[in-house]
């Protein structure tokens, strides 16, 4: 039985903006996204804009993966006293926020289509057509059948990749691609940064490490 990655972008109203389906499930994040923006219907990033996407790409100009080696999920961030320390640790906890919506309309669209639960019984290219029928209902039923009838389903951290995903993107970054990721990850820094020093007041924030970062990649 063959399984498939399927590469998503959502809004924030829950509705799939950009859906690839049919590629092997073993198949790395990265190889999805090049395919995606390789195709003629291509995944489009307006001007000045960019995607969050989570560490298991590599972070670029117009894809913001979150920093690595730094508390992320929302529930490390549940208690007192465990507001973010600095800056790298807010910008974390800002992009999980933002990103979580990816996990809740995954957990929409499971409820709603329950075949998705269990391997469907159909070929490969079926079951890689039905994600994108499936994708299209779903995206019409939130914008015309609006209801909390379906419950949300918790994703977890089940999208988390492994440690050595970051040495798997090096191996085919080029030069060039290098000196973008560099440059991504400085700017990336420079947001952390800028959200730092604007950042509210939290009980006790006294105590926390008010230096700004570097640009260096975990």
């Amino acid at each position: 039985m063959q399984s498939q990655n399927v590469l998503a972008a959502c809004n924030f109203d829950l509705q799939f903006i950009y859906v690839l389906s049919g590629w092997e499930g073993s198949a790395h994040d990265s190889k999805l996204l090049s395919d995606a923006l390789s195709r003629r219907n291509d995944l489009h990033v307006p001007q000045g804009k960019y995607f969050l996407v989570d560490c298991g790409f590599t972070n670029r100009r117009q894809f913001l993966a979150p920093l690595r080696g730094v508390r992320y999920h929302l529930k490390d961030f549940d208690g007192q006293g465990r507001h973010p320390r600095n800056a790298s640790e807010l910008f974390n906890l800002r992009h999980a926020s933002l990103r979580n919506v990816i996990e809740r309309i995954f957990g929409v669209f499971k409820s709603r289509f329950t075949i998705f639960k269990t391997a469907p019984p159909f070929p490969f290219q079926t079951q890689a057509e039905l994600v994108l029928a499936c994708a299209g209902l779903h995206n019409f039923l939130q914008k015309e059948c609006r209801s909390d009838e379906f419950p949300v389903e918790n994703e977890g951290d089940q999208d988390v990749p492994p440690l050595e995903t970051e040495e798997e993107n090096m191996e085919w970054l080029s030069q060039s691609q290098l000196q973008q990721r560099t440059e991504a990850n400085a700017w990336r820094m420079s947001i952390a940064n800028a959200m730092w020093k604007a950042r509210p007041t939290y009980n006790g924030d006294e105590n926390a490490d008010d230096e700004t970062e570097d640009g260096n990649d975990e």
